[in-house]
């Protein structure tokens, strides 16, 4: 692989069309569908965490924002 290639097992952000690598896990829950302790992950690169964060906030669904490398996944939770 070229040293410049990203890891293909490296988590992505999932801003429609990145494929840069995550740095970022947004917790969040819809509550009109979620119960009040599940937590669904989108991960967000460096250029993308503000963008999916404000997405997400204006909805009232954002809970939490973490460093993906300081991630521990709730049970019941899962990757969106």
């Amino acid at each position: 692989m070229p040293p410049d290639s990203p890891d293909t097992d490296a988590p992505t952000c999932s801003a429609k069309g990145c494929r840069d690598t995550a740095v970022w896990v947004l917790a969040w829950n819809n509550p009109k569908l979620h119960t009040p302790e599940r937590r669904k992950t989108w991960l967000a690169c460096e250029e993308h965490r503000e963008h999916l964060s404000q997405f997400l906030g204006v909805r009232g669904f954002l809970k939490d924002v973490v460093k993906l490398d300081e991630w521990v996944q709730p049970e019941g939770s899962e990757r969106a």
